[in-house]
């Protein structure tokens, strides 16, 4: 459709004169990536990191204009900042970065738990700054600013939580950026992310580093025939059981009702599984099976897969 001569853009480009991103991780780094390759997104972009040696590393990458150790010093002067740490850290870095905080900036984060965010950074945010929870649904096992990649969130949702009275325009800004990045954007209530998350998410990862907690188990000569002859089934669980291990505690911990409700829900499904084999039902046997493929498919048919 051509444009209309004298129509000014929904936003100008770049979003943001100043972005700092505090973490940079897989996702905080992928972000750097993309915002450095495009200048969409930012002008300046900034780099805060818990060591000098990752801050190095990413001046090494070239994926951010500026880093910074100190927190206080990344975020003085951006209108937009972006959590990318582990949700456990998340009270402690806003507590820092609050009064530093530049009138009318945007505040918005990466976590996987929106509940324990609003909790833990909701309170902290002064007044005339915008904050704008957010949960890109993207990610691998991998973690550091090596990990990260510029197609992480080609085609996949990033999801809004803003809490109710946000400002729509800053909420708009933010969405936008994920846009931008490649994402899906939708907005939904914390709560129900948090249940809708326990399920997709945190309750697979807990399975696979409970599978492979009990294959490290199993007496030695056992343990290495499982290691030597690993099916794919085994190897899937693996990789996700390679995820970041000071990430996923937090998510757990952060997450524990929804988590720990889907986690009883899916021990009765296994226990009547269990009894089925134990019973020799095959038809419930294969119910359960093709039920299983059918999501499968659904995900393979909305390009999730």
């Amino acid at each position: 459709m051509p444009s209309i001569p004298g129509a000014e853009p929904l936003f100008k480009r770049p979003l943001f004169q100043r972005l700092v991103l505090v973490g940079i991780g897989l996702i905080g780094s992928s972000v750097a990536r993309i915002a450095m390759e495009k200048r969409e997104i930012a002008t300046e972009i900034v780099a805060n990191a818990r060591t000098q040696a990752t801050l190095d590393r990413v001046m090494q990458l070239g994926i951010a204009d500026r880093v910074e150790l100190d927190p206080a010093r990344a975020v003085a002067g951006a209108d937009c900042v972006m959590l990318c740490a582990p949700v456990g850290a998340y009270a402690a870095l806003a507590e820092a970065i609050a009064p530093h905080l530049a009138p009318g900036c945007i505040v918005t984060d990466v976590g996987s738990t929106k509940q324990s965010v609003i909790r833990d950074v909701g309170p902290l945010i002064p007044a005339g700054v915008h904050f704008v929870p957010a949960h890109p649904v993207a990610g691998t096992e991998y973690s550091g600013p090596d990990a990260g990649f510029t197609s992480l969130f080609q085609g996949r949702w990033c999801l809004l939580t803003p809490p109710p009275g946000t400002d729509e325009a800053a909420v708009e800004k933010v969405s936008e950026l994920w846009r931008r990045c490649g994402s899906m954007v939708e907005s939904m209530e914390a709560g129900h992310h948090d249940r809708v998350l326990a399920i997709v998410s945190h309750l697979p990862h807990l399975i696979a580093f409970t599978i492979c907690n009990t294959a490290e188990g199993l007496e030695d000569e056992s343990r290495q025939e499982v290691l030597k002859f690993s099916a794919s089934g085994f190897r899937d669980f693996t990789r996700i059981a390679a995820s970041d291990p000071v990430m996923w505690r937090d998510i757990f911990l952060n997450n524990r009702e929804a988590l720990l409700e889907m986690l009883a829900r899916f021990m009765e499904d296994a226990q009547a599984m269990a009894r089925a084999v134990r019973w020799g039902d095959p038809s419930f046997i294969e119910d359960s099976i093709e039920r299983g493929r059918k999501i499968r498919r659904s995900l393979i048919e909305l390009k999730q897969a």
